[in-house]
């Protein structure tokens, strides 16, 4: 049955990636973005359905921009649970754009693409983050700059809260974990760390029982005179205890 459910799943998920690759060739172009980005929220909310995966959200998602989300990282599928709540622009390593049909679909959701082993980069990065906060925007990123075991949280880099200390934008604790639906007890399996391969990790997904992503997003935060070192700690804190909750 564990097997049935999985391969019933997969081919629902196929079916929806195609949808979505059609939609983002066929019809993108004539969108706005206010446009795309509902129905980059609608395709990511179905997705997580398809996977077996509900959602759950605490606290309040931003409205509008200006602002910046930071949110710990457990998995490739916490970029659609945190757009299913609210579509937003992520941050991401560069590899990920040559991914054949993710890197597609990540692009048209408005991606910015960093390659962080690269200083230069970086600060081309933080400037075109400033930009799109200064036109309003809706900004995330994972500041661990890699997914975690979701039992410990990794330490934040600071360099990406530069975006936002220079057009004066607010940061957004958020903070994320999965659970099972029917015991509420931790849940692993979409967990992406380590030796574990992508395919393995999507497979334990859809092997697995209902799971609920639990979104918990904290009040909207200044600076408040801190420089972007000693307020990455103070956000390291909030999205802690966030993601405890």
């Amino acid at each position: 049955m564990i097997w049935l459910r999985a391969c019933w799943r997969l081919l629902r998920v196929a079916a929806h990636i195609g949808t979505g690759l059609a939609i983002v060739l066929l019809r993108f172009a004539r969108l706005s973005p206010d446009q795309r980005g509902l129905r980059v929220q609608a395709w990511s909310m179905a997705l997580l359905g398809h996977f077996g995966v509900s959602l759950q959200v605490r606290g309040q998602p931003p409205i509008s921009g200006p602002v910046l989300l930071v949110a710990n990282h457990l998995s490739w599928l916490d970029i659609p649970v945190l757009h299913a709540a609210r579509h937003c622009r992520f941050v991401s390593k560069a590899d990920v754009k040559g991914w054949p049909l993710i890197g597609l679909l990540a692009t048209a959701a408005g991606t910015l693409y960093i390659e962080r082993s690269t200083r230069r980069d970086a600060l081309r990065v933080v400037h075109q983050m400033a930009d799109a906060l200064r036109a309003g925007e809706v900004l995330a990123v994972f500041p661990e700059g890699t997914t975690g075991d979701g039992r410990t949280l990794l330490p934040f880099h600071a360099n990406l809260l530069q975006a936002a200390l220079s057009a004066q934008a607010p940061v957004q604790p958020v903070g994320l974990r999965f659970v099972d639906q029917a015991t509420g007890a931790a849940c692993y399996a979409p967990s992406y760390t380590g030796d574990e391969t992508l395919l393995g990790s999507v497979w334990r997904t859809l092997c697995a029982p209902p799971i609920v992503a639990l979104l918990h997003y904290g009040p909207p935060e200044q600076p408040q005179g801190q420089n972007r070192r000693d307020w990455s700690q103070h956000l390291h804190s909030s999205v802690d205890s966030l993601r405890q909750k």
